[in-house]
């Protein structure tokens, strides 16, 4: 499954909506989806989505839809 991961990029400083980005992952589920963001980042992770359907193609319609892959 694809989710749309939405975060800041540091979890020192807090939250600004202006700061918010996002990047889009492949994983099995919604707890695996955070464990790979936590282990890999120092990200502070707001909210993570489900990616199915119309929802899954708009965004793969835009410019910035990059999967992430974590090594």
């Amino acid at each position: 499954m694809i989710y749309k991961v939405l975060y800041q990029p540091t979890e020192i400083r807090n939250p600004q909506r202006e700061l918010t980005r996002s990047l889009y992952l492949e994983a099995d589920s919604l707890v695996a989806a955070r464990a790979l963001v936590e282990k890999n980042t120092a990200y502070n992770v707001e909210l993570i989505q489900e990616l199915t359907g119309n929802f899954l193609a708009y965004e793969q319609k835009s410019p910035d839809f990059k999967l992430t892959e974590f090594n």
